[in-house]
């Protein structure tokens, strides 16, 4: 049987200020009627300028093809005019997208988004469009089909947005579906949804699925076939149980270690108690009307009550939308709050400007995207030293500069990047940035804010095992916030889990995982394990 794509040596430079980038080195592989073929590996490996160049979406004065031929079918496609393309574009091949927002319009409705793709492709009177959008959002599983019709991409939540993309994908029954990370930015609870929402359309529509991925095990879970792509090139391909079991590349073998699952979950036990919260409680205004009255209460965070121990993490998970990132700011006191937030059993609530401002030096912060909480006009010099001009005015440029290499070396970085800018690095590289920032100051607790989640899989491993060592050798303590319970199983000594503002469960991860006592928790660890598939 012949393929339903085919790829042979197919090569792509992309030309950056007059320095050319070999992004795809001669990489053939082909994919399958009806089958689920994965294409995996780190950040900058080449898969998503493989799959976009499928369709031929690459900048073309940015990027282009040394080598290589596609065939869709008979039809080769680097070499089709643009009708012939057209026709394939969007039909035939469809592709979706890692992050729903940026892909969708957020000036048009839900119902002329879908539409749109339907008139392009199929000669459909228009009464009849808003029947077929209403069943291509009823296939995909979208809650109050009929209802969503006219809202706007920021009125729906990740979950529903990747299913409208999805919805658009499907909407001219599709022989290939490329899904480029397509669950990377959603709650592991929606991300076990997603994936199997692919599965069931892939078996009822008869399509074939091309996944691009950085995790292996929703490679595992969705996929027959899996290609392994490192710098650019295919390193390793075959049927995924193969693969798994007896890899035959070393980076394949690094790649299979480096996974939050083999991570040994923190050692319980608990020190002094250095901060707590007592009946915390964020609650955000509804206004409605002209002159916008308060309504009611979005209860953010309801009745909040923990500790964090010295040296020790507690770790708070839930879905987006549960309060875990609200908690965090609270208690760091940058949203108003009602409640007790005590550090060092000295109450926060009443605390001066200029007293909080001093204690700031030990109480961090560390976000999720480490791009866009880094100065991108600053030098890592300047990032890592803003908190000590700010707090040791007395210390002189040699001394501040020792402190920020010292800072830099006990994260893994040298002192030769002083000079250069946060758009030089890898994500994992800003991540450290943004570590030794907090670190300069010798902190004693950290609040960490989803600090893995836009990471390779094998760099959150990394980074995890670093905060863990600094943890070790500083005696600090950390509030760790995430959606994801293999980061939080390998961190926490204590977790709590919140659900709607409230904490619904409480305990050491052995608790936890093993014997989860409330319904959400259950869902939670339900839908981990059936993504990552957690050795107990």
């Amino acid at each position: 049987m012949n393929p339903l794509l085919k790829i042979e040596n197919l090569s792509v430079d992309f030309i950056l200020k007059n320095r050319v980038i070999n992004a795809v080195k001669n990489v053939s592989f082909e994919i399958r009627e009806g089958e689920s073929f994965a294409l995996v590996g780190e950040s900058g490996a080449g898969k998503s300028v493989t799959a976009l160049s499928i369709l031929r979406l690459l900048p073309p004065g940015r990027a282009r093809y040394t080598s290589g031929r596609i065939f869709f079918k008979s039809t080769e496609i680097l070499g089709a005019p643009d009708e012939i393309l057209l026709r394939i574009r969007g039909n035939r091949i469809t592709m979706i997208f890692q992050e729903p927002m940026s892909s969708l319009n957020p000036l048009h409705t839900i119902e002329k988004q879908i539409g749109e793709v339907i008139r392009i492709h199929q000669k459909l009177p228009e009464n009849r469009i808003k029947d077929k959008v209403i069943e291509l959002l009823r296939l995909v599983e979208l809650e109050e089909a009929e209802n969503r019709l006219f809202s706007y991409p920021h009125q729906l939540s990740g979950g529903q947005r990747q299913r409208v993309m999805i919805a658009m994908a499907i909407a001219n029954n599709p022989d290939l579906l490329i899904a480029d990370e397509p669950t990377t930015a959603l709650d592991v609870t929606v991300q076990s949804a997603i994936l199997d929402l692919l599965i069931n359309l892939k078996n009822k529509l008869g399509m074939a699925l091309f996944l691009i991925t950085h995790d292996l095990s929703i490679v595992q879970r969705i996929s027959e076939r899996v290609g392994v792509m490192k710098d650019g090139e295919l390193v390793e391909i075959g049927e995924v149980n193969d693969v798994f079991s007896n890899p035959s590349h070393p980076y394949t073998r690094y790649l299979l270690n480096s996974r939050l699952e083999r991570l040994k979950a923190a050692e319980t036990g608990r020190g002094r108690p250095l901060v707590k919260t007592d009946n915390l409680k964020v609650h955000f205004p509804i206004k409605k009307g002209v002159f916008r009255r308060i309504v009611g209460y979005v209860r953010a965070v309801d009745g909040v009550t923990v500790e964090v121990y010295e040296g020790k993490t507690l770790g708070v998970v839930g879905e987006s939308g549960s309060g875990k990132t609200t908690l965090g700011l609270a208690v760091l006191r940058l949203i108003p709050s009602e409640g007790e937030v005590k550090y060092r059993d000295m109450s926060l609530k009443d605390l001066k400007r200029e007293k909080l401002r001093v204690l700031r030096k030990e109480i961090q912060v560390i976000f999720q995207d480490p791009f866009g909480s880094l100065n991108p006009r600053f030098t890592v010099e300047e990032i890592v030293g803003e908190g000590l001009r700010v707090h040791f005015r007395d210390m002189d440029e040699n001394q501040r500069r020792e402190v920020i290499i010292s800072a830099l070396e006990e994260v893994g970085l040298s002192a030769d990047i002083l000079d250069r800018y946060p758009h030089e690095f890898s994500g994992g590289q800003r991540q450290r940035i943004a570590i030794a920032r907090a670190l300069v100051l010798n902190p004693r607790f950290i609040v960490l804010d989803e600090p893995t989640s836009s990471l390779d899989i094998s760099v959150q491993v990394q980074i995890i095992e670093l905060l863990k060592k600094l943890q070790k050798q500083h005696n600090i303590a950390y509030l760790f916030i995430s959606h994801d319970l293999r980061a939080i199983r390998a961190l926490s000594h204590e977790i709590v889990v919140m659900y709607r503002g409230k904490i619904v469960e409480k305990g050491t991860p052995e608790e936890i995982f093993n014997n989860p006592k409330n319904d959400y928790t259950k869902m939670l660890i339900k839908s981990a394990m059936s993504l990552s598939g957690f050795e107990d």
